[in-house]
């Protein structure tokens, strides 16, 4: 991976573990949008590949927000890894493993974010050089099984469940060892305001920090 991208990988990890996932968003939305969730916090930004445009999104994105990670989700060849580093992203996320997928983004310096399911799959993942692993879908991976695969993987491996994800459940999963999220359509749908983004945008940062508001 690249240097640069692993620091600023780190950097946005720290600020907030949270991945935005956009998906149907289109390049007219797709900056006051990023405004929007850039300043309530967020800084790991994903454009679903079955977006309208979604590599002219990443594009803009990638350019307005540089202190950001800007990529794509539902990536699932080599090709489309290289299209989305040819328009600037540096994170690629699937919703499955597929090896090919994940070397194809390390050789770009990209960060890989492979959907697993089971123990088997998330350490043929961090054997292909997976940068952390997302648990999908979280609906049929509940805290109890974050725990038990939590047991068994290096203390140092990043678990990210996503799919209905809540504020109100994320405490849960947390106390058993998820390190962030990936949060979709609780946070974005096609359509919303950019004030209406950036009013769940807080929500979820405050219920990451522990300070709902009221």
């Amino acid at each position: 991976m690249d240097a640069s991208v692993n620091d600023t990988w780190q950097a946005c990890i720290e600020q907030l573990p949270l991945v935005a996932i956009l998906r149907g968003i289109t390049p007219d939305e797709a900056e006051a949008v990023g405004d929007a969730l850039v300043g309530a916090g967020w800084r790991l930004l994903e454009v679903p590949l079955n977006s309208p445009q979604p590599l002219r999104s990443i594009e803009l994105l990638a350019r307005r927000f540089p202190q950001a990670l800007v990529g794509a989700g539902t990536v699932r060849t080599t090709e489309e890894v290289r299209q989305v580093h040819a328009a600037g992203g540096r994170l690629v996320v699937s919703p499955h493993f597929d090896a090919r997928v994940v070397e194809g983004t390390r050789e770009l310096g990209m960060l890989a974010l492979p959907g697993v399911l089971t123990a088997s799959e998330a350490f043929a993942a961090l054997a292909a050089g997976a940068s952390a692993l997302k648990l999908f879908p979280a609906e049929m991976i509940p805290p109890a099984a974050v725990k038990a695969l939590r047991a068994v993987l290096p203390p140092d491996v990043l678990l990210m469940p996503v799919g209905g994800i809540a504020p109100v459940t994320m405490a849960g999963y947390r106390a058993a060892g998820a390190n962030g999220f990936g949060i979709g359509s609780a946070l974005y749908k096609p359509g919303m305001s950019a004030q209406a983004v950036a009013a769940s945008a807080q929500v979820f940062a405050d219920a990451w920090t522990g300070t709902m508001r009221a």
